[in-house]
Order: structure tokens, then sequence, then C-alpha cells
């Protein structure tokens, strides 16, 4: 039978597939509605399991807040030209305008819940029949608070969500704390929320570099002292390559070679325990200053912190909690 173009659109409508494959999954159901789109679904079933292996890294994120909810939503894709597709956004906006308004809390819970008969995860497998890209839910983030906000950074690839202590917070501050978070991508609401792994290894490096900075110290005047440029030492290969150009002699070269070795051994040997210590605490402490929300300096203005910036604006206001997604590397 022919197929008529009010029939293609009305399938379009239903599916959002391509013109010709509305066509021939109607050619292949004789005109029958309900089977040309169950089609269609086991097309992007196929499609997805044909692609499971490819890398889904492009994609739209978007966050919403409502009261005391807020949630990002990564719709991921292979293709940055899919993920700036007007049915692609708008896909994403309905998923995340769902999670909110049903408080969804996990990412397993988004794809079981169920919309006009179909699950989130079996809407997400039928998109990749219609673009013919591995599209995949790649995050999901939520928190509840007394207040929230929430901030979509322009293009659609990095979002973020905050929650505050108090309920009402002026819209203009979370917005200011929501775009701090976008920009500083902070690790922790503040010290004392900061993963202990994270703690335990910025301190290591900490120590390690205070250790090697002192011992090149020493080194540094040793060579000095016997006339030696420290510069044209500091690594084999520029030992050799200086030796080549003239500017040392393989007499020079010999005796800084010691020098190094004996006086860096000697004082990894003999460092002040009590002194390393203390210069790496203050790189820690520098640590959380950059890396934790409340302390840090505040992008529009330097001469406050977060934490200061919100008890201006409120006597006793703080974050509580965030997310941040960023489909791009920071």
């Amino acid at each position: 039978m022919a197929i008529t173009m009010a029939e293609i659109t009305k399938l379009r409508h239903l599916t959002s597939a391509g013109i010709v494959d509305c066509k021939k999954a109607l050619a292949e159901t004789n005109g029958d509605m309900d089977a040309a789109v169950e089609i269609l679904r086991q097309k992007g079933k196929a499609i997805a399991a044909k692609r499971e292996d490819r890398q889904a890294s492009e994609g739209c994120v978007l966050a919403k807040n409502d009261g005391d909810f807020a949630a990002i939503v990564a719709l991921c894709c292979e293709t940055d030209f899919v993920a700036k597709n007007a049915g692609f956004v708008a896909l994403t906006t309905r998923l995340l305008d769902t999670a909110v308004a049903n408080r969804i809390k996990s990412l397993e819970e988004l794809n079981a819940f169920v919309l006009d008969g179909q699950t989130v995860a079996e809407l997400v497998t039928e998109e990749s029949g219609k673009t013919g890209e591995k599209i995949e839910l790649g995050r999901y983030e939520c928190l509840e608070a007394p207040s929230t906000t929430s901030y979509n950074h322009l293009g659609n690839k990095l979002s973020t969500i905050a929650g505050f202590n108090v309920a009402d917070v002026d819209y203009q501050v979370g917005r200011d704390v929501a775009m701090q978070i976008a920009s500083m991508n902070p690790v922790a609401v503040d010290r004392d929320s900061v993963d202990q792994a994270i703690v335990t290894s910025e301190l290591n490096v900490a120590i390690e570099k205070t250790k090697e900075e002192q011992v090149k110290k020493a080194i540094d005047a040793a060579l000095k002292k016997a006339g030696i440029n420290p510069n044209l030492v500091d690594s084999e290969d520029h030992i050799e390559s200086n030796i080549a150009k003239g500017w040392l002699t393989a007499e020079e070269a010999e005796k800084a070679r010691t020098i190094i070795a004996e006086t860096g051994a000697a004082k990894a040997a003999n460092l002040p325990q009590a002194m390393i210590d203390n210069i790496a605490n203050g790189r820690l402490n520098k640590f959380f200053k950059e890396n934790c929300l409340m302390e840090q300096e505040f992008v529009k203005d330097g001469e406050l912190t977060i934490g200061q910036y919100l008890e201006k604006s409120a006597k006793g206001l703080a974050v509580v909690s965030f997310k941040r997604v960023n489909l791009n590397q920071d």
C-alpha cells in the first residue's frame, strides 16, 4: 500500500525518527502505526547493542532546582553534532524535569522510572535509533537542603547545584555560589569534609616536595661554594650537553656528580622532621584554601572568601553540599 506523507509525519511525531526510517517502517508494516513504532524501537535497541563499545564522551548537561531539591542530568552521545540537536536537548530537559518533579534519588531510579509506558532507559535506547549513535545517561547527581540553587554554563557541558543550611536564600547569592563552583571546581565544602584519602595524598606529596627542596638547596649551596653553576649540572643530560658545548670541563662534571651524591645523601639523612612537617602542613593549608569552597577566594571579590561572602549576605548562611558535572576535562 502507498504510504502517505501524513502517516510519515504522524510517525515522526510519535518517535522523532527520520523521514526515511519512518517511511521504511510504515512500508514494512503496511501502514500499521503501532507496529511501525515498535520496529523503530527495536532498531534503537539494535543500534545501542551494536555501539555498546563506543565512547559516549559528548552530550548535554543540565541542572535544575526546585525548593529543597536540585538535580543534574548528563545525557551522553558520541558527537557534539547530536549533543546540540534540539531534540536531544529537549529529551535531556524532559528527563531532568521528571527527576526534579519526582525527587528521584539515583541514576538507577531514574533509569527505571516509567514515562508514557516506557522506562527512561528504554527512552534513551530509543534515542539511539533516531541518532544512530550510542546514547546513555552518563551522570545523575542530586541533593536536598533547606534551599537549593543551580547553574548551567553556556554550551550545556557544565552544570552545578548547591544546597544551603537555611531556606529562601537570595537568588543572586545562590547563583554566585553555583558559578563559583563551576569556575573554581572545589573538592569539598570545607576542610572537614575533604575525603581523608585526598588529605593523606596531599600531605604525602607536600612532605616529599619539601624534602626534595631542602636537599636541592643544600646541593646548590655546595656546588656554588665549589665554583660550579648549579644550572649547568641539574641533570645528567645537561651535564653531557654542557661538556660538549665547552661550558663545563670533564673534571668539573665529575666533581659536581660527587657533590650532588654526597651532599644529597647527607642532607636527606639529617632533615629536621619538625621543620619538614611545619612546611608540609603550610602547603596542605594552602591546598584547603584553594580547594574547599567555603575557604576559596570569591571570584567576584578577591577581598572575600565564599564563607565571608555568605556571612555578609546573611548571618550564619553556609553551603552544606554541592555537585558539579563537567563533560569537558577540567
